[in-house]
């Protein structure tokens, strides 16, 4: 099983990043995911998840709808489409798969299978 994210870089304040996780070995439409992220010397902290039977969604409050999560079963990838980015956005991102179940969790120990992580950097 192998979770791979991108779509990390550098952007500036107010711009948009759409962040890829693709699986192999894996169907993420059978799965819940998620997508956190960690802030240097911070804890790892959920972002957006989806569950996988009705397509369910969370967003942690401090997005204030600035971001989305989808996903394309066909492609077997989701997506964090990410709008009005700002420096406080700054962090690696991983996407997560919490195999077995269809319900996601904003726990990251609930989560079997993690991404390598991207880098997002949101300065000016």
């Amino acid at each position: 099983v192998q979770l791979q994210a991108s779509g990390g870089g550098s952007v500036q304040p107010g711009g948009s990043l759409r962040l890829s996780c693709a699986a192999s070995g894996v169907s993420l439409g059978d799965n819940a995911i998620g997508w956190f992220r960690q802030r240097p010397g911070r804890e790892r902290e959920a972002v957006a998840c989806i569950s996988s039977v009705d397509g369910t969604t969370y967003y942690a409050d401090f997005l204030k709808g600035r971001f989305t999560i989808s996903r394309d079963n066909t492609k077997n990838t989701v997506y964090l489409q990410m709008n009005s980015v700002e420096p406080e956005d700054t962090a690696v991102y991983f996407c997560a798969a919490r195999y077995g179940s269809n319900m996601y969790a904003r726990v990251p120990s609930e989560y079997t299978y993690w991404g390598q992580g991207t880098l997002v950097t949101v300065s000016s």
